[in-house]
């Protein structure tokens, strides 16, 4: 793959996660378009790391004006804008579908169904709320490095649950845009893209990253199971709600002590 492959699969990486402007590629052909997002989703983690940085500059910059619970409130607003509320829309969507649908017909039914009901309101507060309690809780010096940690990671979730689980064939999603699962070596190199983002928290915090980590795969794992049990394959807004349970249960990770 050529230099100008890789900054195409970074750029279209940054307009499917984020909101900020950027080249427009022509992918009108089907072919090109599929394979133009594969390589995209390969950069995902690179994205998220970014986000995360950003997230938690925000949150640093504003406790020095604020107590940390309101610093923590204006950066998850920042990042909502910045990422268009992408994850927790999914969120929404998907604690609604899943708790309120019985069979594989009603859940996808109410994935269609653009109204947020009680299931969805209460995930999507309860998320919002643990993130939120759990970041205020991380020390200073910690938080950017566990933000930019726990983005990351979200992210890269996206990868090995493609590879585990086809898409639904009868539902728009990353997963079905992107036509196939992704090669091992494309979730390998997602997967390298995605160490410098947690090393910083590694290498303070070996213990505690290590904590996050396991977290992330069972937590994945859970869906992997769940989803795959109930719909047969993986949707949008299954990946999206994976990716922000991690940016929960890594924040946890980080701020939790451990006492004999």
């Amino acid at each position: 793959m050529s230099l100008a492959d890789h900054a195409r699969g970074l750029i279209l990486a940054v307009q499917f996660l984020t909101r900020i402007p950027t080249p427009q590629f022509d992918l009108s052909d089907e072919a090109e378009r599929h394979e133009a997002l594969g390589r995209a989703t390969a950069y995902f983690p690179l994205v998220g790391a970014m986000v995360g940085l950003a997230t938690g500059a925000v949150i640093l910059a504003c406790s020095r004006i604020w107590p940390p619970w309101l610093a923590v409130a204006i950066g998850l607003a920042f990042e909502a804008r910045l990422t268009g509320a992408f994850h927790e829309d999914a969120v929404a969507d998907f604690c609604d579908a899943f708790g309120g649908g019985w069979t594989r017909d009603d859940v996808l039914r109410i994935l269609k169904d653009s109204r947020l009901g009680s299931y969805g309101t209460l995930g999507l507060v309860l998320a919002v709320a643990l993130r939120g309690g759990a970041l205020a809780a991380i020390e200073p010096g910690l938080l950017l490095a566990a933000t930019t940690a726990s983005a990351c990671l979200g992210r890269w979730t996206a990868l090995p649950t493609m590879w585990a689980l086809p898409p639904l064939a009868d539902r728009q999603s990353l997963s079905r845009d992107v036509g196939r699962k992704p090669s091992l070596r494309r979730v390998a190199f997602g997967t390298l893209l995605a160490m410098p983002g947690c090393a910083a928290f590694a290498i303070a915090e070996p213990a505690r990253m290590a904590a996050g980590l396991a977290a992330t795969l069972v937590v994945g794992a859970w869906v992997v199971r769940y989803v795959g049990r109930r719909l047969g394959g993986i949707n949008g807004d299954s990946l999206g709600f994976l990716c922000y349970a991690t940016q929960i249960v890594v924040p946890l990770a980080a701020c939790a002590s451990w006492r004999p």
